[in-house]
């Protein structure tokens, strides 16, 4: 599995997951099989979210998307944007 990771600050969170549930990017047709949303405790105007695939292709096609995206949103509503790919190495239930 391969996951997308975004980081952002952002302006204000309803506006933002507005903008998230209104999915331009059509999460399920780029492949998103899962997704989280995290907001750390101490920082309410961030949130990190990662997005999962099956393959990296479909993950790098996702983050291609996004980039053409985000320059119309960010500096109003997002900010300081981080994209990363990871594959999951180890993962456990406990």
């Amino acid at each position: 599995m391969t996951t997308l990771r975004i980081e952002h600050k952002i302006s204000n969170y309803n506006g933002w997951k507005m903008a998230f549930d209104s999915d331009p990017i059509n999460r399920k047709k780029s492949g998103v099989n899962r997704y989280r949303i995290y907001r750390p405790m101490d920082n309410p105007d961030f949130v990190i979210i990662e997005l999962d695939f099956d393959n990296i292709e479909q993950a790098q096609a996702t983050q291609t998307s996004l980039k053409q995206i985000f320059p119309n949103i960010e500096g109003k509503l997002i900010f300081d944007i981080k994209l990363k790919i990871l594959n999951i190495i180890e993962e456990t239930i406990l």
